[in-house]
């Protein structure tokens, strides 16, 4: 999508890194050689990591978001605040308060005091004020100008967030992920670009290279805006843009009937069969739990008979002890016996 060729990134000194020292491990894959103790960036994947970013931020800024440019550097701030005031987007290039995107709220709350005081300027309200009143509120115009001036416009989160230099701006790179925005970098070879879903490797700290970074970030972000615009004051257009796939799905549709008429009635048997199969089954659970409940019957019978003999058993086990008397007494009938045969004798 970018129209930048390999010789204009190499006059702009995008490939010159940082020091072989300094480099990070992570940034291997882009880095093409080192030379004279300092790393040289592949311009190659440069490019392509460039027409990447130049692509989503065309759809980002088509669909109507925002994109929020961060750049505190002083190579960088200059021109970020330049090339994207022209483009209408929020930018912070003073300095990142902490929790800008995480307590948005809060930020809202100052960025309204500023309305409120311009609103007290004009309303007539103003030369109310003592003159102690007047310098106090000014200087806070000032301060929430300098550091909040550039997203006053911004009434939401930003839908992603572009950052120059993630090893400066580590905050806004926290925060961001934080929220699961997507975040764009320029990332150079003392940076881990893996934090960064949208990485372009390139030299962060030269203007010239910046400036042609944003150049074509700021395109891409224009074409965007122009195609949405067409779209609003065509709105004929975008319909047929949308209802062209779905004329297409109704094509389809109507060539694949005959097969999904095929397909309904090769199921309607199966879907008997399984109806069958269910009352088969439904059949045999019944005829199973007859079988137990015949089973437990069964079972349940001969337990009171054993139940009902125990009772005689009872009363045999109460006769032993009248049999055993009764043998007891035979040994003394028998001795009775032998003394008279003694005495007859």
């Amino acid at each position: 999508m970018s129209k930048l060729s390999f010789d204009q990134l190499l006059d702009a000194g995008v490939h010159f890194g940082h020091l072989k020292r300094k480099w990070n491990p992570s940034m291997a894959p882009y880095i093409f050689e080192e030379k004279k103790g300092i790393h040289i960036i592949d311009l190659n994947k440069t490019l392509v990591h460039l027409d990447q970013a130049c692509s989503a931020m065309k759809q980002i800024a088509k669909s109507g978001k925002k994109v929020l440019f961060v750049a505190t550097k002083k190579q960088a701030k200059d021109i970020v605040a330049e090339k994207i005031s022209n483009v209408n987007m929020p930018f912070v290039t003073e300095r990142w308060s902490g929790g800008m995107l995480t307590n948005f709220q809060t930020t809202r709350k100052s960025i309204r005091k500023m309305a409120t005081i311009d609103k007290m300027k004009s309303d007539g309200s103003w030369d109310t004020l003592n003159k102690r009143e007047k310098l106090f509120k000014t200087r806070q115009r000032e301060k929430l100008e300098k550091t909040f001036g550039s997203i006053s416009d911004m009434t939401r989160q930003p839908a992603a967030v572009f950052i120059v230099d993630i090893l400066k701006e580590h905050i806004a790179l926290a925060e961001a992920r934080r929220l699961n925005i997507p975040t764009f970098a320029m990332v150079d070879t003392n940076s881990n670009p893996k934090l960064v879903d949208f990485p372009i490797p390139s030299n962060d700290d030269a203007s010239k290279s910046i400036s042609i970074i944003m150049d074509e970030i700021c395109k891409a972000i224009q074409e965007g805006l122009e195609e949405r615009k067409t779209l609003k004051d065509n709105p004929e257009k975008a319909k047929a843009s949308e209802n062209a796939p779905a004329k297409k799905e109704e094509t389809t549709t109507k060539a694949e009937a005959p097969v999904k008429k095929a397909e309904a009635k090769t199921e309607a048997p199966t879907k008997d069969e399984e109806v069958k199969e269910v009352v088969a089954e439904n059949k045999e659970k019944a005829e199973t739990k007859e079988v137990v409940a015949e089973e437990k019957a069964e079972k349940k019978t001969p337990t009171k008979k054993a139940a009902a003999k125990k009772p005689a058993a009872k009363k045999a086990a109460t006769k032993k002890p009248a049999a055993k008397k009764a043998a007891a007494k035979k040994p003394a009938a028998k001795k009775e016996e032998v003394s008279e045969t003694e005495e007859g004798k």
